[in-house]
């Protein structure tokens, strides 16, 4: 696909998913988030940049961590997302945030305005993650560390079977991209490419639960990365997909549930000091 498409396809996609994207997915990625957040070692005073910043979970997180002396910049490409984190940070309070609209290959600021940059689980998304590292580095200070998580290997996600459920009715276009980092030292890999050193990897084996059948299918279809091909299925084609997803699902059944198991992947490294 051309990158000029692919990044429609997220801005409006993840715009589709915006409403429904934290009441599925806030918990089941607060492990990746949790280590990410310790890996980033926030202090009071810093400046800090949330790339692809989704509603803000982790944004806001770091705007408490840095407290009314730093500052975070949320971005993200799509304006949904922009607005629900400048919204939950109001509502919190918190006036050290800015959110804005932004491509990860085309990062706000001037070189060195940065003390730390993060991407929690939206580099996977990026037409080419390598020029969006290579920002994230030319935005940091010397010696200052950026921290990305992204999903795992395919064959440990159990929900990877969403793709060509949904690709068999309206092409998503996402797939390919998905797992693109998800292999052993890609992602360590890219942070190398880009220019940092002293990187290191750590791979989170986890099960996402869900309550219900709904749940399972709010999740997949309509809160995550298919949510705009989703949309353009007609009540007896979203019938017939969400039944070949639980199918596919079905081994993690738990009940009237589903524990299904995830992997993620953080990785840090710093800019060099010199």
């Amino acid at each position: 696909m051309h990158p000029d498409l692919q990044r429609r396809v997220q801005r409006y996609g993840w715009d589709k998913a915006a409403p429904d994207y934290e009441r599925h997915w806030r918990e089941p990625l607060e492990p990746a988030q949790r280590l990410l957040l310790d890996w980033a070692d926030l202090q009071p005073g810093q400046r800090v940049l949330d790339v692809a910043c989704g509603t803000g979970i982790v944004t806001l997180h770091a705007a408490r961590a840095v407290g009314p002396t730093g500052e975070v910049v949320g971005t993200d490409l799509s304006d949904a997302m922009v607005a629900a984190t400048h919204d939950a940070a109001s509502r919190a309070g918190l006036a050290n945030v800015v959110a804005q609209r932004a491509d990860a290959e085309a990062l706000p600021g001037p070189d060195g305005a940065f003390d730390v940059a993060l991407c929690a689980l939206g580099l996977m998304y990026v037409p080419d993650p390598l020029q969006a590292m290579k920002e994230m580095h030319r935005v940091l200070r010397p010696g200052a560390r950026a921290v990305a998580a992204v999903w795992g290997r395919r064959d440990r996600c159990g929900w990877a079977e969403i793709f060509p459920v949904v690709d068999h009715r309206v092409s998503s276009d996402v797939c390919p991209m998905f797992f693109q980092l998800g292999g052993p030292g890609a992602l360590a890999h890219v942070f190398r490419e880009a220019g940092f050193e002293g990187v290191v990897e750590e791979r989170i084996s986890t099960v996402f639960r869900h309550a219900s059948a709904d749940d399972a299918c709010g999740a997949a279809f309509a809160g995550g990365p298919v949510a705009m091909a989703y949309a353009r299925f007609d009540e007896p084609t979203r019938a017939e997909a969400h039944a070949e997803y639980l199918a596919s699902i079905a081994p993690y059944r738990e009940g009237d549930g589903y524990a299904i198991p995830g992997e993620f992947i953080v990785a840090r490294g710093t800019r060099p000091a010199g």
